[in-house]
């Protein structure tokens, strides 16, 4: 088997010690979840199939490609630990593991992690004494579970509708990291793009000097060192030239950080972001946030991009059809994606998959909040983030309603940890308590959309279609969903997309310059997400095909987007 991902898993903290251990694996079924009892965590056991990881075994690029329903699957293989480890602290490191996971070595429970899109972690030391060792990793996913989150993988066999193919297990880079004994734990950056400088939070084990040296095209831009006995410790550094971070100017600051023997390359951007009134301000500047939906799905690999490149490609034609930023829907995107975007200027919007998790239980906090705080600490300091939105569309779920607790609780504890962005506490529907009131709407007629909207600029008063449930209270607003327009180039009987199909690829881009205009020419609005950038699987109303290709001259998309906003003046 071809070995995919390569590449560091974490651009933002990087230590040169480090092993990836992605590609071939062992592999097992465990539908019954009998696993443990049968012995699949001895190492002497034998596993029956072969899997690519990072790759989940829906996928085509795991070898296995079965899209039927997986309830559990082990994973194995031998870990022969290099020299350069030997002597350090060595840790465990898994992108992302769905759902419930249990990981081994030689036989040993190491740890448990609970919640299938974020990070953990476990410290292995003890058990890399020897030159090798069997690593064993059991993998428990229930899809239909009303506590798991799922996003839009589909509770039913075939994928339907805005649901798709599951994932299970690991998808993203499995590494090996080694450490000094005294090592930076964690680091959050507070830059101040005002006064061209940024502060530095980080936590350390051990005595010692931390240094902080931050670097613009290998020009030394600031650099601040402090003594610490351990734990948390700050840092400021006044910057001699600055360079903000924008649309479209993904400028960084690279960052070293050294903590005695233990050295951390990183990177910062500086920029600032408010709201002024009904306006988004970015650097201080009124931005029309120009997002579209991104579901963050692949052909061949799911849930799991099959190149750096692939990723790349994504942001890139986004921006070739006009867009500034998007909604990274219904999923956790892995920290290279959010690494790209940073590079490349391009705003987005940190979600959590809450679709499939039962939020009209209040029991349901214990699944999202936990791993929900594990993405806000991951995530922080990506400057590309521009806000956080744990929930989407909270229907009602066999007929009761929303836990409103539940969504007060996790908005309160999203803005207890960052401080420093907008909170939608459910984007759509329906809200609790939130910074920021959206929409979604999928009207397809331009007149009717565009009349219900020009109402806020009128009167103040905001077309909801659930104004019984929820209650505007003129905080900022957009229209966080819409068009949606169904557009297949195979003439596939079984696509899915919103409302009545155009009949012309004419009358397609009238009805998406109409909604988009009216969202652009609408002073109270700060921006818009259209649905959507691309196809995934049968649901066919994406500007570009599944495979990326696309449906049309991007050039007229880009031209209708990039027009100047009213809130723009």
């Amino acid at each position: 088997m071809s070995i995919y991902r390569n590449e560091h898993p974490n651009p933002q903290f990087i230590r040169s010690n480090w092993l990836n251990l992605n590609g071939q694996w062992d592999f097992i079924y465990d539908n019954e979840n009998s696993g443990e009892a049968k012995g699949y965590s001895d190492p002497s056991y034998k596993f029956n199939k072969k899997i690519n990881v990072p790759f989940c075994p829906e996928s085509k690029l795991s070898g296995i490609g079965n899209t039927d329903f997986i309830r559990g699957a082990w994973y194995k293989r031998t870990v022969e630990i290099p020299e350069r480890f030997f002597g350090k602290r060595i840790v465990l490191h898994f992108g992302a593991c769905d759902f419930f996971t249990k990981v081994f070595i030689d036989g040993e429970l190491v740890g448990t992690h609970k919640g299938g899109y974020s990070s953990f972690s476990f410290d292995v030391t003890k058990y890399a004494e020897k030159s090798k060792f069997v690593l064993t990793v059991y993998a428990e996913d229930d899809t239909r579970s009303p506590l798991q989150s799922s996003g839009k993988q589909c509770e039913i066999y075939p994928s339907n509708g805005c649901h798709y193919t599951r994932t299970t297990g690991i998808w993203q880079t499995v590494w090996l990291e080694a450490t000094e004994k005294e090592y930076i734990e964690s680091v959050k950056y507070y830059p101040n793009a005002e006064n061209g400088s940024v502060d530095i939070q980080a936590v350390v084990v051990g005595s010692g000097v931390i240094e902080a040296v931050a670097m613009f095209n290998n020009t030394v831009m600031g650099v601040d060192v402090s003594k610490t006995n351990g734990g948390t410790v700050y840092l400021h550094l006044d910057l001699k030239d600055k360079y903000l971070w924008n649309i479209g100017e993904g400028n960084l600051y690279d960052l070293e950080l050294k903590f005695n023997d233990d050295k951390v390359k990183s990177y910062f951007g500086l920029r600032s972001i408010r709201f002024d009134g009904m306006k988004f301000m970015l650097n201080d500047k009124s931005v029309f946030q120009r997002l579209v939906l991104d579901q963050g799905f692949y052909p061949d690999g799911i849930y799991t991009a099959p190149s750096d490149e692939a990723m790349i490609k994504d942001i890139q034609i986004s921006m070739d059809a006009g867009f500034n930023g998007a909604r990274l829907h219904e999923k956790i995107f892995e920290p290279r994606f959010l690494y790209h975007c940073d590079k490349m200027g391009y705003i987005v919007w940190g979600e959590y998959p809450n679709w499939g998790l039962d939020h009209t239980r209040a029991d349901s906090i214990y699944t999202i909040l936990p791993e929900w705080i594990e993405e806000i600490k991951r995530d922080f300091n990506h400057p590309a983030i521009i806000g956080w939105c744990p929930f989407n569309e909270t229907w009602d779920r066999n007929r009761c309603k929303q836990y409103d607790d539940v969504l007060r609780m996790v908005y309160d504890c999203t803005k207890a940890f960052d401080s420093t962005r907008p909170c939608i506490d459910t984007s759509g529907n329906f809200h609790v308590k939130t910074d920021i009131f959206d929409v979604h709407d999928y009207e397809q007629d331009v007149e009717t959309f565009k009349t219900n909207y020009d109402k806020l600029m009128a009167t103040g008063e905001l077309h909801d279609r659930f104004s019984d449930i929820q209650k505007y209270n003129g905080e900022p607003t957009f229209v966080s969903e819409y068009g949606g327009i169904k557009w297949t180039l195979n003439n596939d009987e079984n696509s899915w997309g919103y409302g009545n199909a155009p009949k012309t690829e004419e009358e397609f881009i009238e009805r998406y310059k109409g909604l988009t205009e009216a969202l652009l020419n609408n002073n109270k609005m700060f921006g818009f997400c259209y649905t959507q950038l691309y196809d995934v699987e049968q649901e066919q109303n994406g500007l570009y095909c599944y495979d990326r290709t696309p449906k049309f001259d991007m050039n007229i998309f880009k031209e209708i987007n990039s027009q100047k906003a009213a809130i723009e003046d």
